[in-house]
């Protein structure tokens, strides 16, 4: 058990923790907001099944499948054309705060849909399908950064760097 001469010297070790931990929640939801975000960029040009609240997408209609023939796209790939849409997807980590979505109008018609347009969610379904993910890495981080070891996330196999 490790001892302290002063509370100054506790309050000292209770501040590293609190950074540490931080530090260690931060570098996991970087980790998480890069995995949720190339789940996301995978399901555009596949329909995707039903997941949680989000409905399996609907098949292309023919209008849509003749334009993309027309203009020399891939057949039977939803939402994928020139890459533009899925490109378009990215994630930012601001201390504790990941933010994964896309810079593109087309994203939130697709993902909501309109009136003409049935949904196609990508982003709540992407966020479910890494669930599993999620959980264990902001688990890891979580102790890694109270305990001060990076020996538990990378034992689980996931990769990022807690200092």
């Amino acid at each position: 058990m490790r001892e302290f001469n002063s509370f100054g010297a506790f309050a000292g070790h209770l501040l590293e923790i609190q950074l540490a931990e931080a530090f260690a929640m931060h570098e996991g939801l970087k980790a998480v907001g890069e995995h949720v975000e190339a789940v996301a960029k995978w399901e555009i040009g596949f329909y995707q099944e039903a997941v949680g609240p989000f409905p399996a997408w609907e098949p292309l209609a023919d209008s849509t499948e003749a334009e993309k023939a027309r203009l020399g796209y891939q057949p039977d790939a939803p939402l994928l054309r020139d890459g533009d849409l899925r490109d378009s997807y990215g994630n930012e980590v601001e201390v504790l705060d990941a933010i994964i979505g896309s810079t593109s109008d087309i994203a939130v018609y697709q993902e909501i849909g309109t009136p003409t347009i049935p949904p196609r969610p990508v982003l709540g379904p992407a966020a479910l399908h890494s669930q599993e993910f999620i959980e264990a890495t902001i688990g890891a981080a979580a102790v890694s950064g109270i305990i001060g070891s990076d020996r538990i996330h990378k034992g689980l196999g996931y990769d990022f760097d807690v200092g």
